[in-house]
């Protein structure tokens, strides 16, 4: 697990480990500080390893992997990737909001197609 000092915090401070997710038993379930989540389970129904991944009422995003060490790997490279999309949601007082806001579903667009 983490710290917290990259945004990534265990979910419900750990508790959803070893429970039934939507995909199968979680195996790792963390939230970003900024409004995203990602969680890797095993044994799901449709594949033997899954990541699901959200930007909280933006994005909600499911991968499957037939081995564990691809789902470790691609679940580390899918975190900061998050966090990023994360970081350009608008905010108040922005400039240009609508400008970020653009940037911010292109960024969401170009994260499923990254990691499709």
């Amino acid at each position: 697990m983490t710290d917290g000092a990259d945004g990534w915090l265990p979910f419900d401070e750990g508790a959803s480990i070893g429970q039934v997710g939507s995909e199968g038993v979680i195996l790792r379930d963390e939230e970003h500080t900024g409004g995203a989540r990602i969680t890797l389970e095993r044994d799901g129904f449709a594949a033997p390893f899954s990541i699901t991944c959200g930007v909280y009422g933006w994005l909600m995003h499911t991968r499957f992997f037939a081995h564990g060490w691809e789902a470790e790997r691609e679940y580390a490279t899918m975190k900061p990737a998050l966090a990023a999309i994360v970081d350009l949601f608008p905010r108040p007082g922005d400039r240009a909001p609508e400008a970020r806001l653009n940037a911010f579903t292109a960024a969401i667009n170009g994260f499923v197609d990254r990691f499709p």
